[in-house]
């Protein structure tokens, strides 16, 4: 398997500097600064880049579940919601909120559920973020 990677460059201070990320093969580019991240400003910020990852590897592993099953999904969209909270040993990621919608032609609610059930556990992103977040997980069928 190929490692992937992404680089980040920061300058100034924490509050007043800024800075840029980019993936390794350049599909994603962004600027972010303390407003970005602990505010309202502008750009992205690592919460944001974690749901991206997050929503993409669920939509991706709930599909593959679908398909496994017999069933050709017409589409998946799913959100990740990342909450930040300050804690006493400071901040931190707490709880990620997975909200998906599928349009399964054929499928029944209850083999829809488990299967999305399945791909929240088991996709590679929910694995390496649920020793230290709370993931929970809202699938409707479209």
């Amino acid at each position: 398997m190929p490692i992937r990677s992404a680089t980040a460059r920061w300058e100034g201070n924490l509050t007043e500097g800024s800075g840029t990320v980019k993936t390794g093969k350049g599909g994603l580019q962004g600027n972010y600064s303390f407003k970005s991240r602990f505010e309202e400003g502008e750009g992205t910020n690592p919460e944001e880049l974690i749901a991206a990852a997050h929503s993409g590897c669920f939509s991706m592993a709930f599909s593959k579940g679908l398909a496994d099953a017999g069933f050709t999904p017409t589409s998946v969209e799913t959100v990740a919601k990342v909450h930040m909270d300050k804690t006493d040993a400071g901040f931190g990621v707490s709880r990620i909120d997975l909200e998906t919608v599928g349009d399964v032609p054929g499928i029944d609610e209850s083999t829809f559920q488990k299967i999305a059930a399945d791909a929240k556990e088991n996709c590679p992103i929910s694995r390496l973020l649920s020793p230290g977040a709370a993931i929970s997980l809202s699938a409707k069928l479209a």
